[in-house]
């Protein structure tokens, strides 16, 4: 038996990997299968050209063996095995990889798919044991070695005997403390979890003695027959190998997607849509999405994880990689497994690299392709989608001032008030009524108030039709936007609709110098409480209307007010007067005849502009006693 020390800058590579770097100790038994799949893959490519290995296809398998009175468990593969040099060279030296050695040995022939790094993933055992043993033989030799290591001491080689080919990893597991329960790793329900969470789809079976119970007919004394439960065990396959987006789309049924879904996602419902998609080039993946049919209760919330789970060549990587899928699309679920992505020293650490923003890329263009046909061919069911998360598409529009509003802006939909449903952008612009050149909007708190504003009435009578916006972020769309299809967004509630001709426009104008003594005699009335009292043409059958001063909206105002109290201010409020409504009239009248009636008119004339524009009112009680002095 020889003693070895690791080489000084390999210790420190330990001590800094198992504290910092794996936050996740229950990955350590991904590693050694991914490891162990990389050592059969390797023979298998061998048998290619070698009819010496004498060893099937269907005959390679990964064996778990746990013994919870000797604390070990131990992962045997009958894989190529190693040599005293390679166990020298990928165990002494940490982050010495032999599976990519032999991948870079193998890369002018045929090309050969090993996903291990051989070395640091092994190191991530010693996260849960306090030693390590290694049996392993060399195909093709006869001697085999034996690797002991607790980690921090070094390493010893020596000679052994073993019947094959293959490796054996012998972990003896850290004693329990109050804080780590160790001996957890040894139970049969977590290995069975740990397996179907990270390794479920590595090509070879994970075989594991497993403990079952069966019934046993039994005769008493008495001669009556009863039924007993007798215990034995069987050698099982843990895993289910070949991954659902491997298969190609025609063989998979509708029932096994959903399946998939719901177990995977654990989400009672069924999917909205399945996206399987692949992609063959510069950079290969799978992948396998899903539109879910409702928010999760946490989706708007930070708690919430958005993200796909990321596989390479079946093995997960990460289980929530936000760098796959957008934020405006961060409800999609489901995976994506590439072999073409480049790890660091940790498959927790995915670098940010050409091939997985290349793969981002293309799934979003693909999940906005998906959406849009739904849009166009299943109306319902997008409806159904758009109650869920079409808020977060907006929130996808708005975010960093609109450079995603052009993967967003097809799939958002608003309330028609002259088609009464919900139409998408583009439908609105191809209803627009001959000699309409603008999209109207209007913001408010609920669609029957909205409907009701002497706006909305006078673009009805036009025959244009006006959206109506009740969420917070709708406002923000149009500013973010600025134009959808060469048309320009108005806000019908503080704009200019655009609706008068030059010379209507000189006549108004000509009307507000005549009345201009009047409009002083109101704005005195009323005195700060408005900044300004005009005359419009906009208002159909309606005396008054509030609107903002130019820059933000009420609905605005109250949106700052909530999120950020201590900074918000109010809007200007400007008075606008339907000249030629008749209590508007009443009022010009008694201005001349009874002064002190035409105040009050004034003021029962602002209070009615504020209710109308779901504007809270400062002093109801001086709005109800004003009432009741003109009626009395």
């Amino acid at each position: 038996m020889e003693k070895h020390q690791f080489k000084a800058e390999s210790q420190r590579l330990l001590d800094l990997m198992i504290n910092s770097i794996y936050t996740n100790r229950e990955i350590f038994l991904r590693e050694i299968i991914s490891n162990a799949s990389d050592a059969i893959d390797k023979l298998a490519y061998t048998a290619l050209t070698d009819d010496k290995v004498g060893i099937a296809r269907e005959e390679f398998a990964i064996t778990i063996t746990r013994d919870e009175d000797a604390r070990t468990l131990t992962v045997s593969d009958n894989g190529i095995g190693m040599n005293r040099a390679e166990l020298e060279d990928n165990l002494g030296t940490i982050a010495k990889s032999g599976s990519l050695g032999f991948k870079q040995a193998m890369e002018k022939q045929e090309e050969i798919d090993i996903i291990g790094q051989f070395g640091v993933g092994f190191y991530s055992a010693f996260m849960v044991a306090a030693s390590i043993t290694v049996v392993t033989r060399k195909y093709g030799e006869d001697v085999a070695w034996k690797w002991i290591s607790n980690g921090a001491d070094g390493y010893t080689i020596e000679q052994t005997q073993k019947d094959a080919a293959g490796t054996d990893i012998i972990m003896t597991m850290k004693e329990d403390t109050e804080e780590d329960k160790y001996s957890d790793f040894l139970q049969e329900y977590q290995i069975r979890n740990l397996i179907r969470k990270y390794s479920d789809y590595i090509r070879y079976p994970i075989r594991m003695e497993v403990t079952k119970s069966r019934p046993v007919e039994n005769v008493d004394e008495n001669g009556e027959t009863g039924t007993n439960y007798e215990s034995y065990t069987e050698n099982e396959t843990l895993n289910s190998m070949v991954p659902l987006w491997q298969r190609p789309k025609k063989d998979v049924t509708e029932e096994e997607y959903e399946s998939f879904y719901q177990d995977k996602f654990f989400d009672y419902s069924k999917p909205l849509r399945t996206i399987h998609t692949s992609a063959e080039g510069t950079v290969s993946y799978k992948a396998l999405l899903y539109v879910p049919g409702k928010a999760p209760y946490d989706f708007y919330t930070r708690d919430y994880r958005p993200g796909l789970q990321l596989y390479s060549s079946g093995v997960m990587i990460m289980e929530s990689c936000e760098d796959l899928v957008p934020e405006h699309f961060r409800f999609i679920r489901g995976v994506v497994d590439s072999q073409d992505l480049s790890l660091n020293i940790s498959r927790e650490m995915l670098q940010k690299n050409r091939q997985l923003t290349i793969i981002a890329r293309n799934i979003e263009k693909k999940i906005k392709s998906e959406l849009k046909a739904m849009l166009e061919n299943d109306r319902e069911k997008y409806e159904e989608f758009f109650a869920a998360f079409g808020r977060q598409l907006k929130y996808g529009t708005v975010a960093e001032y609109g450079v995603h509003k052009e993967a967003t802006q097809d799939l958002l939909l608003f309330y028609s008030h002259k088609q009464g449903k919900l139409i998408s952008l583009k439908e609105y612009v191809e209803a627009m009524a001959e000699g309409q050149e603008k999209i109207y909007f209007v913001p408010g708190e609920n669609r029957e108030h909205l409907a009701k504003l002497p706006q909305v009435e006078t673009l009805s009578k036009k025959g244009y039709d006006t959206l109506l916006f009740t969420e917070d972020v709708d406002e923000f769309v149009p500013q973010t936007l600025m134009t959808y299809m060469e048309k320009s967004f108005c806000n019908a509630s503080s704009e200019d609709l655009g609706l008068q001709t030059e010379e209507e426009k000189k006549a108004a104008e000509e009307r507000a110098e005549e009345l201009k003594g009047f409009l002083t005699f109101v704005k005195e009335s009323l005195g700060e409480q408005v900044k300004e009292v005009k005359l419009s043409a906009n208002l159909g059958s309606h005396p008054v209307c509030m609107s903002p001063d130019a820059g933000m909206s009420f609905e605005m105002e109250k949106y700052m007010k909530r999120a950020n109290p201590e900074f918000a201010f109010s809007v200007g409020r400007i008075l606008e007067l339907n000249a030629d409504h008749d209590a508007v009239k009443a009022m010009h009248k008694a201005m001349t005849e009874d002064p002190l009636k035409a105040k009050d008119y004034a003021q029962l004339l602002m209070y009615q502009a504020q209710l109308m524009a779901d504007l809270p009112l400062e002093d109801p009680y001086a709005y109800t006693q004003l009432v009741c002095k003109l009626m009395v």
